[in-house]
């Protein structure tokens, strides 16, 4: 990994989950998902992950083929706009597709891999720990808790820490919604020893604020580890992405000179969740999260419609409602004036 990329993630920084810019008869809109990664960077992303759930799994489907050229785009922009930015691929498949995967993301020029254990379902902790092993040994990973109700599956204590032992390991995605596995993955990079080599980001989009202000104080061999979440790597983070990275830097500002949180920081959490719950589609079991986060990018014009590869998603009944009253109640967490600024150069 380079010891660029590697400083950037360490120190806690803001990488997006890359959308899926397709137009009307779902084909890639190359020059809307360029404009797509120039907005991250410019809005001030740390970093960018690319074929994620949020850039859509389906894109490594025969009948898409998408996965290479998504990736390559992303990897393009980056090289060009931000070279420092930490570059990570999602890794997705049983063991032989995950290897592939990570080949290709390393061959483009990325740090590391976002390792899925989706395809996995009923894989025992050392089947699980050999194919993060085997894919670690193309490309640097990144682990994910990925909550259930999205297709992720859980994963215990013993299997954090089995996976905190592969050298191969520099950061993770904690991303369960839920706070006892949370607990358990804090825990497991605490009592490996390795809490300032593995970089704990959160992934729980319905909990950003409180993840990144805590100190998690793990008591580990008689002596107390304190382990931070240093940045996020979110869904949510896809749009409204210039105050997301101001939210990151008054939170870090306040976390180094030692200050206490403000109220007012907290009341904001709040409304962030608020806002995560219309986008994401909590009320129907997240069926409407990837049309919700294009919709919110439909709405700031980097995207022309909400169109998914999947034909069956679309908003659920009732959810573009509530993202009209989280739009109209939170103004001051949209960016849409700054998009509108650059937005006839970042399309080009």
């Amino acid at each position: 990994m380079r010891q660029t990329a590697l400083e950037v993630l360490r120190t806690g920084t803001v990488i997006p989950a890359h959308a899926l810019a397709l137009d009307a008869n779902r084909r890639l809109d190359e020059r809307r998902q360029r404009a797509l990664t120039r907005y991250y960077l410019d809005a001030g992303a740390g970093g960018l992950a690319v074929g994620v759930h949020t850039t859509q799994f389906e894109i490594r489907d025969a009948e898409h083929a998408l996965l290479r050229p998504v990736l390559e785009l992303a990897a393009e922009e980056m090289k060009r706009r931000k070279p420092d930015a930490v570059r990570i691929a999602g890794i997705c498949g049983p063991t032989g597709q995950a290897v592939a995967e990570a080949e290709l993301a390393a061959g483009l020029g990325y740090d590391a891999g976002l390792v899925s254990l989706a395809a996995l379902p009923a894989a025992g902790q050392d089947e699980l720990i050999a194919h993060c092993q085997a894919v670690g040994e193309a490309i640097p990973l990144v682990g994910f808790y990925l909550q259930p109700a999205v297709g992720g599956r859980t994963l215990d204590r013993a299997f954090w820490h089995g996976f905190c032992a592969l050298e191969s390991v520099v950061a993770i995605k904690v991303a369960p919604f839920d706070r006892y596995r949370t607990l358990d993955v804090v825990r497991a990079v605490a009592e490996s020893g390795r809490a300032g080599e593995i970089a704990l980001y959160t992934g729980n989009d319905d909990h950003i604020v409180l993840d990144l202000v805590t100190p998690y104080r793990i008591p580990v061999a008689g002596t107390t580890a304190t382990v931070c979440m240093v940045g996020g790597l979110l869904g949510q983070w896809s749009f409204w992405t210039r105050r997301a990275v101001e939210l990151h830097a008054r939170i870090r500002r306040l976390r180094e000179a030692g200050e206490s949180i403000p109220p007012e920081l907290l009341a904001l959490g709040v409304e962030i969740t608020d806002a995560n719950q219309a986008v994401f589609d909590a009320d129907h079991a997240f069926s409407g999260c990837l049309p919700g986060i294009h919709e919110m990018l439909r709405r700031s014009g980097l995207l022309a419609g909400r169109w998914c590869l999947d034909r069956t998603l679309d908003l659920s009944p009732g959810q573009a409602e509530e993202i009209d009253r989280v739009v109209r109640s939170y103004p001051h967490l949209s960016d849409n004036d700054f998009v509108k600024e650059h937005l006839d150069v970042w399309i080009r």
